[in-house]
């Protein structure tokens, strides 16, 4: 769980670059005086005619030639996938770029790099960079704010390869550790993703149809009146087998939501050529008949929503609840009722699944949520916002202890809190990273003054801001909500939540859900009626069933909470009930470490064989 403070209440600023102790790395500001009086390089940085011309951020990414490889050719193409474990980059943001009006990042004022703070902390060697610049709209919302973010347009919010945004052919160069100047010029803008229709919208993507899984977006009223511009939602339909065949054309069937980051592939990984154990199982006579829906909504601010209405990313979840499932009852043959909807997922998805049901308890049925978010922000990964003062360390004021934020099974830390802020405040100040600790605080917090998401903590010390943490409580942490409005909700939503997760989650992210289960174990009339289920020494990812067996759950769990007398047999299916009931009560699963994952991820413990690509 995470440590409290006590009373340690100094402002933590760590300085320097990469300590050979520990590797913690610096959150002092970037524009501070030179160190030694040492002189860096200043990058030159030209957008050619024709690129772009308005506000953005300007980015020169630094790496040696053996940080490459054929997967990864470009330096642009190694900032993201595993956050903090970066090549060197530094950001700066511009006003109005003009092409032809060099741009110029150098040690100072307004550049903020990570994992070194300053270009001055590149040491002498030949290095292949690259010059990038993210693109910014701007966008007057109905709230009255005025705010400047980069739209994703399919890119689910990899702003390293979103359409729009300009970047330069890398090019190796020799850099003294003294003073000298880099010119680069950036000419290549990113085309659209894949082909976008006549009068379409990149946004959400246009992935093709094939016979089984089909592809619905929509423009959001509610969303599109916040943001006063055009935005859209997506929706994947996997559809079951015999879904147009004759005989099935009056049969309706109910609607598995599948909560998850931006979708980089078919529900459940469905292959039309049945290439796998899944695939086969949904088109034979035992499988279980659902519509299973999956929903694309990344935003300026993450690759998914959360579901939710948010003051920073505007109504999402009255936009998907009202609008776009609605559509997809009105385009498919689903029940279209309460009863016959359930919802579920893992780590994002996990906290999506339990906040639709206790913040939507009329649309879904039930939610499966797998190793999800904090349910409760006492544990916000291990961090108290409510009684700690700090995000990124714990201690004394003679030692300060950094606080991990990913960890392997064996205990090992694999960065850190202020490692991973710092790595989001080198892609974009405002929040704007696409980042996980950004998304929360633009999910869950209030605006701030200047129309961006309020910090939750200093981004630079780590200090947290409780003013804020109390919004967070009020509105987002789901074992405070549920706790304090269980008359309403308990007849609405007991016997209906299903948690499953590690108790050695990378994340932390068990601790939260035990505080939960603490909390909600204690109402009364009625009992909630949860269940949880803990994979002993499991990591994060890990789940105690099957797709097919957790299909099979839900539709048993349906089937009995159907108005009596309705006929199930169209799609109820023949296999027998799962090797473990995910129904209600408690269970610890011990069921080992898996040592098959690939070698990268295996010694990280970041994922499990069950989800191999689900990550926060």
């Amino acid at each position: 769980m995470a440590a409290g403070q006590g009373g340690f209440s100094r402002r933590l600023v760590l300085t320097g670059s990469l300590a050979s102790a520990g590797g913690l790395v610096t959150m002092a500001d970037a524009g501070a005086a030179e160190a030694g009086g040492r002189s860096g390089p200043d990058f030159s940085l030209t957008l050619a005619p024709g690129t772009y011309r308005g506000a953005g951020r300007a980015f020169v990414i630094i790496a040696r030639a053996s940080d490459l490889s054929p997967d990864a050719p470009e330096p642009r193409d190694n900032l993201q996938d595993l956050e903090p474990l970066t090549v060197p980059f530094f950001g700066l943001d511009v006003a109005h770029a003009v092409p032809g009006r060099p741009i110029h990042l150098h040690s100072g004022a307004g550049v903020v790099g990570y994992p070194l703070a300053r270009l001055a902390d590149i040491p002498a060697g030949d290095y292949v960079v690259q010059a990038f610049f993210c693109t910014y709209e701007t966008n007057r919302r109905s709230d009255g704010s005025v705010v400047q973010v980069h739209w994703p347009q399919g890119d689910g919010g990899d702003i390293w390869h979103s359409p729009g945004n300009v970047y330069s052919t890398p090019r190796t160069v020799h850099l003294t550790g003294r003073a000298q100047t880099v010119r680069l010029t950036l000419d290549q803008v990113i085309g659209p993703i894949g082909t976008i229709p006549p009068g379409g919208t990149g946004q959400q993507g246009n992935p093709a149809d094939s016979a089984h899984v089909k592809h619905l977006k929509i423009r959001s009223a509610l969303l599109s009146r916040f943001w006063g511009r055009d935005v859209y939602l997506g929706a994947d339909i996997l559809l079951p087998a015999g879904y147009d065949l004759p005989a099935n054309r009056h049969v309706r069937y109910p609607m598995e939501l599948i909560a998850r980051h931006f979708p980089r592939a078919n529900p459940h990984r469905f292959d039309e050529a049945l290439g796998d154990d899944f695939s086969r199982w949904w088109m034979s006579a035992d499988a279980a008949r659902f519509i299973s829906v999956q929903v694309r909504s990344e935003n300026p601010f993450y690759d998914d929503s959360y579901h939710v209405n948010s003051a920073n990313l505007g109504p999402y979840g009255d936009a998907i609840n009202y609008e776009l499932i609605p559509a997809v009852d009105r385009s498919f043959r689903t029940i279209g009722k309460r009863w016959g909807r359930v919802v579920g997922g893992g780590s994002t998805g996990g906290w999506i699944a339990a906040a639709s049901l206790v913040l939507y308890p009329d649309v879904y049925a039930g939610a499966w949520a797998g190793f999800p978010d904090s349910l409760d922000f006492r544990a916000h990964q291990v961090i108290d916002i409510y009684g700690d003062t700090n995000a990124y360390a714990t201690g004394s004021p003679w030692v300060s202890v950094p606080r991990p934020a990913a960890r392997t099974t064996t205990g090992d830390t694999w960065w850190t809190n202020g490692q991973e802020n710092a790595y989001e405040r080198a892609v974009a100040s405002h929040g704007r990273s696409q980042g996980q600790w950004d998304i929360w605080q633009a999910v869950f917090g209030p605006q701030g003054r200047d129309g961006y998401p309020a910090p939750i903590w200093d981004k630079r010390t780590g200090v947290i801001d409780h003013t804020v943490a109390g919004y967070w409580k009020k509105h987002f942490d789901l074992s405070s909500i549920v706790a304090a409005d269980w008359a309403r909700l308990g007849p609405k939503i007991a016997g209906r939540l299903h948690v499953y997760v590690g108790t050695e989650d990378t994340y932390f992210l068990n601790n939260g859900v035990a505080y939960f289960e603490q909390r909600t174990g204690a109402l009364t009339a009625p009992a909630p009626d949860f269940q949880f289920l803990y994979g002993v020494s499991q990591p994060h990812g890990w789940t105690p069933v099957t797709d097919q067996e957790l299909l099979t759950t839900m539709a048993d769990f349906i089937a009995r909470h159907a108005p009596h007398g309705t006929d199930v047999s169209g799609w109820r299916g023949r296999e027998q009930p799962p090797r473990i009931m995910l129904t209600r009560g408690r269970q610890v699963v011990d069921e080992g470490v898996d040592a098959t994952l690939p070698a990268a991820l295996t010694s990280s413990g970041l994922v499990s064989p069950a989800v191999p690509d689900q990550m926060r």
